[in-house]
């Protein structure tokens, strides 16, 4: 029983973890919607980690669908909100600790510091998608030099918000919607063009997505990171392979190549011939 508890620590720390977020904003906030919230997001992260330790091969993507369909759906579509970049400097400028703004602050800012880049490989609803196109494994691990891209996105959608308020412009909540279907088409649909052109599932996250501009430099911090045990390490290439994300995982150090773009997918444990990450 004790080796069995060990050996499912992590999605038990997870859980407990989101568990404490939830009930410290629902008494906070005085709103039970984030006890139900955090709580369903911890416990669909717990599951998927607790199949992946199992060894099924789906663990990650059982997450992955949960939470992103979750938020996508339910959150987006049914309750109005708008969850993306620009719903974030919405109720930033509106004064308001809500919705776009705890999801930013736990999952987009703060959350990294522990977790890394967790929330690309486990609940963005953009790769949730992306994920489903055929290349999983990139073809090329030499990046292109458009990473400027991600910077230009967020501007442009900072610029969106900002016009929006000092224009005065009325129902404001409505076009925020709105801007929530329309961003999220054009998202998939470059997101679906970029994979193709590069033969590269995530080429959306590496050169588009505005939000690695808040996730990079958090996760270079993070608590939690992939290491090599290098007297099992047989300098094989396989992890380097088949990593989405081109990190070099059997490099320690806080400045290896790609460091603070790992997804925390487990892609390269299950090929390492040795277990030595």
């Amino acid at each position: 029983m004790k080796m069995r508890v060990r050996k499912y620590m992590l999605p038990i720390i997870m859980f407990l973890i989101f568990e404490l977020v939830a009930v410290s904003l629902w008494l906070s906030k005085g709103n039970l919607f984030y006890l139900f919230n955090f709580s369903y997001i911890g416990i669909s992260i717990a599951l998927g980690i607790g199949l992946m330790i199992a060894k099924n091969k789906n663990g990650r993507r059982v997450t992955q669908l949960l939470v992103g369909t979750y938020m996508l759906v339910y959150l987006g579509f049914i309750s109005n909100e708008n969850m993306q970049i620009e719903g974030f400097w919405y109720y930033l400028f509106m004064g308001v600790f809500e919705a776009a703004t705890i999801h930013y602050a736990v999952a987009k800012i703060f959350g990294p510091l522990i977790f890394g880049r967790g929330w690309c490989g486990y609940a963005c609803w953009t790769a949730m998608i992306l994920d489903f196109l055929p290349y999983k494994v990139p073809q090329s691990h030499e990046r292109k030099k458009i990473g400027w891209l991600r910077y230009v996105t967020f501007t442009a959608s900072l610029i969106f918000v900002s016009a929006l308020f000092l224009a005065k412009v009325g129902n404001i909540e409505r076009i925020m919607f709105v801007a929530f279907i329309v961003g999220n088409i054009l998202y998939y649909l470059l997101g679906i063009i970029l994979a193709f052109v590069f033969k590269d599932n995530r080429a959306f996250c590496k050169y588009l997505c505005p939000i690695t501009v808040f996730l990079k430099p958090m996760s270079y911090f993070a608590l939690f990171r992939v290491t090599c045990d290098k007297n099992k390490c047989v300098s094989c290439g396989l992890c380097k392979k088949v990593c989405p994300m081109d990190v070099d995982v059997t490099d320690n150090s806080k400045k290896r190549k790609n460091g603070t773009e790992c997804i925390h997918c487990s892609e390269c444990k299950k090929v390492c011939p040795k277990g030595a990450l």
